[in-house]
């Protein structure tokens, strides 16, 4: 009776013992898991860092395993964009109003401040453009006189190759279409120097990054007059638009983009507006 008792017992502890075992060894990842999360703000991080730190040691070293800093360095160069495609807050020209209506009517009361609100906002994107480049007026509008000139001699040439450098993606797209659309063989143009005026109308920040105000795209909106000669001829040579002996007054207005954070950035023309 004892004997087989005893012979019973060795059986059962016989048994139990691997099942007891394999419990305590699976149970040891989670337990050391459970103690690593307190120690960081997010779960979902500590999780990620084990998981990868094991796929790092059961890799060959021939090919080592891409951690998730490296993922996300190569996702931010991926998106990483040359403008922002649209032109933000565009310009548009408000009717003149008398001073009693501006001071004494609701509506004028609202547009003032609505004009006043947009004041400070082209005076910060000012600020801070010259805090990155040291702009000052007078190099700016040299250099839209420039792009102004050389832009609308390339058009008149329909010189699209050239085109591209001295304006943004999608602006190029438009002009090229102008270009393949119009209904002449050749233009002659010309710019009478110097330009009769050159003012800004607007500025503005279009921001990449809510944190940092310096990845943002400054777009300034100026208006430009200035003295042409224009002249179209069709393909026989016969001018079907225009007269290159007078001078006629040109009124436009032009929205130049430059980054604030690509090196080596410089301004393009990045939309017009109708007058």
């Amino acid at each position: 009776m004892a004997r087989s008792l005893a012979q019973s017992w060795r059986r059962i502890l016989a048994h139990q013992a691997p099942s007891r075992w394999c419990f305590e060894q699976s149970s040891e990842p989670s337990h050391f898991l459970l103690k690593s999360l307190p120690e960081v703000k997010s779960p979902g991080i500590s999780c990620v860092r084990l998981f990868s730190a094991q796929a790092a040691a059961s890799t060959p070293p021939s090919s080592p395993a891409r951690t998730p800093a490296q993922s996300g360095k190569s996702a931010a160069v991926k998106l990483s964009i040359t403008s922002p495609g649209v032109v933000g807050d565009p310009y548009s020209p408000s009717e003149p109003i008398s001073f009693w209506r501006r001071c004494f009517t609701r509506s004028g009361q609202k547009r003032t401040k609505e004009e006043f609100i947009s004041q400070l906002k082209s005076m910060y994107a000012i600020a801070q453009v010259r805090k990155k480049y040291g702009h000052s007026k007078k190099k700016f509008y040299d250099e839209s006189v420039y792009l102004y000139q050389e832009i609308n001699t390339l058009m008149a040439n329909g010189d699209k190759k050239s085109l591209r450098k001295f304006v943004t993606e999608h602006m190029y797209s438009t002009l090229k279409n102008e270009i393949k659309h119009r209904n002449w063989a050749h233009v002659h143009w010309e710019l009478i120097m110097p330009i009769v005026k050159v003012r800004t109308l607007r500025a503005r920040l279009i921001g990449t990054d809510k944190n940092d105000v310096m990845k943002s795209f400054a777009q300034i909106t100026i208006e430009i007059f200035s003295k042409q000669k224009f002249e179209a001829y069709d393909s026989n040579g016969a001018v079907v638009s225009g007269d290159k002996d007078k001078e006629i007054l040109v009124r436009d207005i032009w929205v130049l983009e430059r980054s604030l954070f690509h090196q080596g950035s410089y301004w393009r023309l990045c939309g017009r507006i109708k007058v």
